[in-house]
């Protein structure tokens, strides 16, 4: 166990930590009866489509703004990136909505529902920078109206929404690292200690037949 580790070997408990993932746990082969249903299937949804925006995205970012304003396969790649994002946000809603109601940080996971919150939140801010990247009107319009609002917050000098260089580089990186990273250790988290069990049935009174 990671008490075990002498005060101070940061290594050493993070390989004690890492020691109950293991491949029955990572890639498990059996599940409880309850993860058949589809309020389960939720989360693997929200990461199938956080691999298609990341894919696009990289194609997209390989090639440039010319390609894909010109190019009926940049368009088609673009359209991909913005309904994967669509896709993203719908799942993810719904894997949060249904993780809440279910008590998801029962049972020692207050950690990994606390990783998914902060995913969420980090997930509006990548979607906001990218809106501000398309480099059409709508995105001009949109840094324009909320220039006054950062300014207002006090956080305008150095998140500067006009700045297209800037709000480029967090959209495509900055920002994705701190996301994938959230996202890997929420799994990680949900494969060590498991899915959430559903709340007990509830039965009635002490002597009701249930």
């Amino acid at each position: 166990m990671a008490s075990d580790a002498p005060q101070g070997n940061w290594t050493l408990a993070v390989r004690h930590r890492l020691d109950d993932l293991t491949w029955d746990k990572l890639l498990p082969t059996e599940q409880p009866v309850y993860v058949r249903s589809v309020v389960y299937s939720f989360g693997a949804l929200t990461l199938g489509a956080l691999a298609v925006i990341i894919a696009s995205g990289i194609i997209l970012a390989a090639n440039g703004p010319p390609w894909w304003f010109t190019s009926s396969t940049g368009a088609f790649v673009r359209a991909l990136h913005y309904w994967g994002v669509q896709a993203f946000f719908f799942f993810m809603i719904l894997h949060l909505t249904a993780q809440f109601f279910m008590g998801a940080w029962r049972h020692g996971r207050s950690r990994t529902w606390i990783l998914g919150v902060l995913s969420f939140g980090v997930s509006v801010v990548t979607a906001f920078t990218g809106y501000l990247s398309r480099g059409d009107f709508f995105s001009q319009w949109n840094q324009v109206q909320s220039k006054d609002a950062f300014n207002g917050a006090g956080i305008g000098g150095w998140f500067n929404v006009l700045d297209n260089g800037q709000i480029y580089g967090l959209h495509i990186a900055v920002l994705p690292a701190i996301l994938v990273a959230l996202v890997s250790l929420h799994v990680v988290l949900v494969r060590r200690h498991g899915v959430v069990p559903p709340y007990p049935a509830d039965h009635g009174e002490e002597g009701e037949t249930p």
